[in-house]
């Protein structure tokens, strides 16, 4: 099997970050090395991403609102989105699982694609710096950024919160209209979107659909849920 490292074009420097990067919580669990897993990564590279790509996003659509490349970068960062590029550089086969987490299908799951690729991007973060990073970053994300200037259309706001929120746990988001306001031939709609007991924001539109997607839009910028 081809090296990670040739397959990303990155050689680290100090190879244990990236078992660190690659090591599930479930095999940190079960051989009691509860301090050595990808979750401190994850949360580092979720950070250097997200300073990423929306630096990109602001240099590459320059006529933008906040509003509409807040929607393009939850685009870029979803789950699904990450996962896909994790498959792209067949991170699963590098990844360290506990027997139970392998057995039921843990090295397919898009979530935990997703987290090691976070992983991953945190551990090279910390290798090199945010160039290195970035580098990275943009190179496997050439073809979507390049797909989005050609053609910006947002994903489903509300399909890719539901996936992030029943990542977690299985409960679905629950969506209310809580105002309209203007006249019949001008209403404007208010939704509130919440989860598991907890309100993750509102969102205003022409339509209860608008408002919905709105509101969904503004509870994937906000990630009230891991607050």
């Amino acid at each position: 099997m081809l090296p990670l490292e040739s397959r990303i074009q990155y050689k680290f420097r100090n190879s244990l970050l990236l078992a660190e990067a690659l090591t599930h919580p479930s095999l940190a669990y079960e051989s009691q090395q509860q301090n050595f897993d990808n979750q401190r990564l994850e949360f580092l590279g979720d950070a250097v991403l997200q300073l990423i790509v929306t630096e990109e996003l602001f240099r590459r659509f320059v006529g933008s609102s906040e509003g509409q490349l807040t929607k393009l970068r939850s685009r870029v960062v979803s789950r699904r989105a990450l996962a896909k590029l994790a498959m792209v550089i067949r991170l699963g086969d590098y990844i360290l699982l506990g027997k139970g987490e392998e057995s039921t299908g843990g090295r397919r799951r898009l979530s935990t694609l997703a987290d090691a690729f976070e992983a991953l991007i945190g551990a090279v973060f910390l290798d090199s710096g945010v160039e290195k990073a970035r580098d990275l970053v943009l190179r496997l994300l050439e073809e979507e950024l390049g797909g989005m200037v050609d053609s910006p259309e947002e994903m489903n706001p509300k399909g890719e919160l539901q996936e992030r929120l029943q990542a977690i746990h299985p409960q679905a988001p629950v969506y209310r209209i809580i105002g309209e306001s203007g006249p019949d031939h001008r209403r404007v709609f208010q939704a509130e979107v919440s989860w598991c007991e907890k309100v993750l924001a509102t969102g205003k539109g022409k339509s209860k659909k608008d408002a919905e997607a709105r509101a969904a839009a503004e509870a994937l910028r906000a990630r009230l849920w891991d607050a």
